[in-house]
This record gives C-alpha cells, structure tokens and sequence, in this order.
C-alpha cells in the first residue's frame, strides 16, 4: 500500500507520456454576435432592421437591434457580418425518412431491403442528414426509417455525440402497421423472414408491445399506419400505442388518408396527423377538436407532377393537389394547427425539403404561415418550443440566411446561404 501510494504522484506526471488521457478543462464558452441585415421574428410576422444575435455557446443570449446590443455585448465577440441578408431560425421538417433511398420502380422498396445492410443503410442516413442539415433544416423529425431497425437511433446518437453532421433529431424508429398492410407487397409467403418496413402487428396486445419495444429501444415518438388503401389498424389497437407513448412523454403520429382512418387515429388520440390526403370537413372539424397538427407533406406530389407523363399517375397526382388546396382554405378557416414535412424517402428528394414550405403557399398558406409551419408550429408538434423554432433568448443557436424577402419571394429558402446549429457555423458561401 505504501509503494502504491509513492507511484501514484508518479504515474499521474507520467500520464500523458503514457498515453493516458486526463481530463480536460473544458475552455470557456464562445461569445458571437450576428450582426443581421434584416431578422424575422416569427412570432410577430414582422423584422427588425439592422440586428443583431447574442450568442454564448451553443445558445442565444440576446437577439434585437444591432445598436442595442452591441454597447453590452462582450468586446472580444466574435463577429459575423449578414448584413446584407434576412436571418430566420433554422428550418424544421417534421415529416422526414432519412434512412430511406428509396430506388424508383414497383420493386424499388423490396429491393432496398432485400439489398441493403442496416450499416450501409446508416451510412446513407448520415449523408442525407448532412445534406437536409446544409439545406438549412437544423431539426428534423423523422417518421420511421423504413426498415433499417433501429439504424436512425444510431444516427440520432452520433450526431449529438459531434460523430457525424447532422440536424437534431427525433426518431420513431420502425412504425407499426397491421400485418400484411404495409410495405413490402408481393413477396413470396415462403420468405417468412424477409424483413418489413414497419413492425406488423394484430391485436391490442401485439400493438402495446410494440410500442414498448420500439421506446426501450430509443424511439423518441411512435408512429402507426391508420390506413393504407382502407383503414388498417382500429382506434383500440393505436389506442394503446398512444397510451405506452404519452405515459412517458412521447408523442404519436398517424399516417392517415383515408376519412376512416384519420377519425380512427384522432379517437385514439394522436398528436398529428400526417398526409391526411382525403380529409374532409368532418375530420378537419375533429382534428380541431382534438387540437392534432396536420402534416401536409405535399410537396413531393408537386415536384413528381413537373416530370410524370403516365396519364393516369398525373390526374392522381393533380386531384391529391386539388384537394389539398380545398382542404387548406377549410383548415385555415377552422385554425386547425398545421406543421411543415415534406416526406422525402427517394435519393433526389433529400436536402429539398424546402420544396414542401413553397408548395404550402402554392395551395393557400400565406409566405409567413408556411414559415410557422417551419419553425414555431413545427417546434410545438415536438415538444421542442423552448429550444428551437424561434431566435429568443434561452434557444438553441440556430439560424439561416437568405437572399431577398421570404415574405414576398418564398422560393428563397431554396437557396440558404449560411446555416449555423448551435453557435457552430455549417454553411457559408457569403461572399
């Protein structure tokens, strides 16, 4: 004991001779001031002029007029000059498959199972992550990752662990649908193992487990399939899974097309509802009630409409479109609460998201209601409201910027010139 006592002043000199790491002194915190051409406050649908953003580590401390708070803020701050462009919060897509590339094709999704490791499924999960993170969508809320079991867990955990570049991430992990109504179809019965891109199950009972298995596992929301072609699970099997999820705070979304579906999910007592593609009066009526969100997702129809030739495929895809323009005034009128996502799962639709907020004001929300449905909309459906979703004191630093007016041109959001997540810079190609 006495030699042990004599070594340890020694081996702790010798320490990084040795190759023992220390701990480290963590250095103090970053001061930044963002000196902002124009700053929306989205809350107010109104700019400041000539502002500025306070921020101290990975936090705003302080957002207003640059003259304001330049006379207080620290002297060695560091400065980035946007002075000549609008500075909004970062971006928020609440409806993302980022672990799905899906290839075109009828047997495109079989295929991306059958041919894909989880691992290379990963892989292509941090590429889209990086490419929605630079596109100006510094959250994500990502709605089941198509097969890749809990790959988006894995994502979500290396992204805030600095491993991998990506925005904040919520996860709902593998989904649940009723057995055999979802993807894949027309696989051979034989094939008993082949891998599916939901948890399938039948029954209250396999539901509950289901969503206890998926939040052991990491989920941070549940998501359910109401319907596919007609509606799928009942109110009493999604009624379990939302009661697993709010006892321990979670949130649960519903793909839901179909009247039936969308009635099912909101009796069950869901927090959103996402697509919502054949809503009527009746249910936008009840989501208010309910106080759900509406999840357009639109902006894929509109995006496949300008290259599909198939007759039959483009008068599907302009009567989805007719009818949520018909549906949005509905909404608007009755103040049902709508949340931007753009549903991306192909290889060229990551990193457009910004796509879904222009479609928005193509079928009726105004250039400021579809930045809300961005920011602080999107920031409520997830629980989020105080740390993201708005530049206020107390959250987290995130910000883009842009040319030009978004309130009178919106397209500009398709072009971010400068992207920062948490008082880091991602994106800078200001001259």
């Amino acid at each position: 004991m006495k030699m042990l006592t004599l070594l340890c002043p020694l081996l702790l000199t010798l320490c990084p001779a040795l190759g023992i790491s220390q701990t480290q002194v963590e250095p103090p915190p970053i001061s930044i001031v963002v000196k902002a051409g124009k700053l929306l406050d989205v809350g107010k649908g109104s700019y400041v002029e000539n502002a500025a953003i306070w921020i101290e580590a990975d936090r705003i401390k302080e957002a207003g007029r640059f003259a304001d708070i330049q006379p207080h803020a620290p002297r060695d701050a560091k400065l980035i000059d946007l002075s000549q462009f609008t500075v909004l919060p970062g971006l928020i897509d609440c409806h993302t498959h980022i672990m799905a590339r899906i290839p075109n094709g009828p047997d495109g999704y079989t295929l991306n199972l059958a041919t894909k490791s989880q691992a290379f499924r990963a892989l292509e999960g941090a590429y889209d992550a990086r490419i929605t993170l630079r596109a100006g969508f510094t959250t994500i809320r990502d709605v089941e990752n198509e097969g890749s079991g809990y790959a988006d867990v894995a994502l979500r955990d290396a992204i805030n662990q600095g491993l991998a570049e990506g925005p904040r991430m919520q996860v709902a992990t593998r989904a649940i649908a009723a057995v055999g109504q979802y993807n894949p179809f027309g696989v051979s019965a034989d094939l008993i193992d082949f891998p599916t891109g939901a948890q399938m199950v039948s029954g209250v009972e396999e539901a509950r487990r289901a969503a206890r298995e998926q939040i052991g596992h990491g989920a941070d929301l549940i998501k359910v399939y109401a319907d596919w072609d007609h509606p799928t699970l009942t109110a009493e099997e999604m009624q379990v899974v939302v009661e697993e999820a709010h006892k321990q705070g979670l949130k649960v979304a519903a793909h839901a097309y179909t009247p039936e579906g969308i009635r099912n999910a909101l009796n069950a007592g869901v927090d959103s509802i996402e697509h919502g593609n054949n809503a009527e009066r009746a249910t936008l009526e009840l989501m208010k009630e309910k106080h759900a969100y509406w999840v357009l997702t639109k902006g894929h129809f509109r995006d496949r409409l300008k290259t599909e030739t198939n007759p039959r495929v483009r008068k599907y895809l302009e009567d989805t479109l007719q009818r949520a323009r018909q549906n949005i005034a509905i909404a608007r009128e009755l103040g049902v609460k709508i949340a931007n996502g753009f549903d991306p799962a192909s290889t060229e639709a990551h990193g457009k998201n910004a796509d879904e907020i222009v479609t928005a004001t193509e079928l009726g929300l105004t250039p400021l209601e579809a930045i809300r449905a961005a920011t602080i909309n999107a920031a409520d459906l997830m629980g989020w409201q105080d740390r993201v979703g708005a530049i206020e004191p107390g959250k987290f630093a995130d910000l883009i910027a842009v040319d030009g007016n978004p309130l009178v041109d919106i397209s500009v959001l398709q072009n971010v010139k400068f992207v920062m997540k948490g008082g880091a810079v991602i994106k800078d190609i200001i001259p």
